[in-house]
């Protein structure tokens, strides 16, 4: 059994988020032949969901860079977290930093999740984090917190290295960017590549090949384990240069075009 693990954001959907016809079409026919289909993304399982095409398909969905893992019917299989005490550690520096923060919970996302704020104003994501009380997150009850979003203007890009060098080594955690302008926090043990790895392991599954689809920094956690890593032509340099096959852009169909490509098909 093949496994194709495809990442949503600038791999799968294209610049409008939506997923083609085209890439759709190629899914259910991987899958019509036998082979397993995962979903590999830095987004929350509310936020994949709501993706209209994604509802009729059976397949795991693997979210917030390989946190949490659900089945193919949605079962709940497995989450990594980060305790309210490193939280706590790391909260005050991101602060520091002048970044805005995102917290990604059992609760949802705070102030917000990534994908709602794409279009936003500099102006008005200022004021979402400035105006957030993130006091109240560790209010809440049997709270679990499965990533950290430190966000920068894309004219203060250089912040991004600043969070890195602030974090690097002084916690048991894995960063990643899934943008030029973000740097995702997780529990060291989620990592997209982890995630696979440990889905085969608890379905006693044996994966001949995993093909991996990806544009951004976190993916090349799922590169790292893969038989054959796919980078989209709309992939930052450094991306494409850990890749195997660099194929077209998200919005040319590249993963479909990948696909037929590695498996010999006609168009």
């Amino acid at each position: 059994m093949k496994c194709f693990s495809i990442d949503l954001d600038g791999t799968l959907l294209n610049s409008e988020h939506d997923i083609s016809e085209t890439n759709l079409q190629t899914i259910n026919e991987l899958l019509e032949d036998g082979h397993a289909v995962i979903l590999n993304t830095g987004r929350a399982y509310a936020d994949v969901i709501k993706i209209k095409a994604l509802e009729n398909l059976q397949i795991p969905i693997f979210c917030v860079n390989g946190s949490v893992l659900f089945s193919q019917t949605r079962e709940l299989l497995y989450e990594a977290t980060i305790s309210q005490e490193m939280y706590k550690e790391i909260f005050p520096l991101l602060k520091g930093l002048g970044v805005g923060i995102l917290v990604y919970t059992n609760y949802g996302g705070f102030p917000s999740t990534l994908p709602p704020l794409h279009k936003k104003s500099k102006e008005e994501l200022n004021v979402l984090f400035e105006e957030f009380n993130y006091d109240e997150i560790l209010e809440k009850d049997q709270l679990k917190i499965y990533k950290l979003i430190a966000l920068t203007h894309h004219d203060e890009l250089e912040k991004v290295e600043e969070v890195k060098q602030a974090l690097e080594g002084k916690f048991d955690i894995s960063m990643a960017s899934s943008f030029p302008n973000n740097v995702e926090i997780t529990s060291n043990e989620a990592h997209k590549g982890k995630a696979l790895l440990r889905y085969q392991k608890m379905l006693n599954l044996d994966f001949k090949e995993i093909i991996a689809f990806g544009d951004g920094g976190n993916d090349l956690a799922q590169f790292e384990v893969a038989t054959t890593s796919v980078a989209m032509a709309n992939a930052p340099l450094n991306v494409q240069q850990k890749a195997d096959i660099i194929t077209k852009s998200n919005d040319e169909d590249g993963f479909a075009y990948a696909v037929r490509h590695l498996l010999n098909k006609e168009k």
